[in-house]
């Protein structure tokens, strides 16, 4: 897995405090900018935190690329709504000898991996298999229609694995570019950070953090799951942990200091 924050809105916490000084200031836009210290830029985003107004924070923008995770991976990425993704396509990108995520708790158990391969080979094959067949019977088919030969080829093999494709397993690595508003960035923190989220998006969660910490670390001061800046909200179903996610997390944010 790798995660790469490519951009972000410049001087992201400075604009946040541009925002929030309209909202509670007296002042026209010419001289929003006026006055704004670090000091004062610290004090409106803590006034923010404090008082839960988080609108503000949607006005800077942050944008990843993330590769080698797992269809299963990007599919609960995309769920989060308030976003942009663009994702390699499986419909324009041959994936013949397709790379794949293995679980930790199958890579651990050398027998159940070689299970595991084995069937990631078969699919390989299966794929390549349905490749050429549909390369075969479209190829036939658009010379038909009076398609030139490089042409006809080229067609087919487009339309060849649009289908092949259904085959594929929800292992098989993908790569995906995704721009968050901090707003939700924070919301996708909260949840995806959290102990109960499943292994990979909490590593890709955990990763996205570390970086957009680094680069506005007063609006991601108490960014993380639920349990790092308030209760956790998961009731019977809570990790017991709390303590130690807040140190973990601590941790991490002091190493990007």
């Amino acid at each position: 897995m790798k995660v790469k924050l490519l951009t972000y809105t410049p001087e992201p916490e400075k604009y946040i405090a541009t925002a929030a000084k309209l909202c509670y200031a007296n002042s026209d836009v010419d001289s929003l900018l006026d006055g704004l210290t670090e000091e004062k830029v610290d004090s409106f985003i803590d006034m923010l935190a404090s008082i839960g107004h988080e609108s503000p924070i949607e006005h800077v923008s942050f944008t990843f690329a993330i590769e080698g995770i797992s269809r299963a991976c990007s599919h609960q990425l995309v769920r989060h709504r308030i976003a942009s993704y663009s994702q390699q396509s499986q419909r324009y990108v041959s994936m013949d000898g397709f790379d794949y995520v293995t679980p930790p708790e199958i890579a651990e158990d050398e027998e159940i991996k070689a299970l595991y391969d084995e069937q990631m080979y078969n699919i390989t094959e299966s794929y390549r298999a349905l490749a050429d067949a549909l390369e075969q019977k479209h190829f036939k088919s658009f010379t038909e229609q009076g398609q030139d030969e490089k042409t006809a080829r080229r067609n087919a093999k487009k339309k060849a694995i649009e289908d092949a494709r259904f085959v594929l397993p929800n292992a098989c690595e993908t790569k995906i570019v995704v721009t968050m508003n901090a707003r939700t960035l924070m919301h996708f923190f909260r949840l995806r950070c959290c102990n109960r989220a499943q292994w990979e998006i909490r590593a890709v969660a955990n990763e996205m953090l570390r970086q957009a910490y680094a680069a506005a670390p007063h609006i991601f001061r108490n960014a993380g799951p639920s349990c790092v800046s308030g209760a956790c909200p998961e009731g019977k179903m809570s990790c017991g942990k709390a303590a130690e996610m807040r140190a973990l997390f601590e941790k991490m944010k002091e190493q990007d200091c």
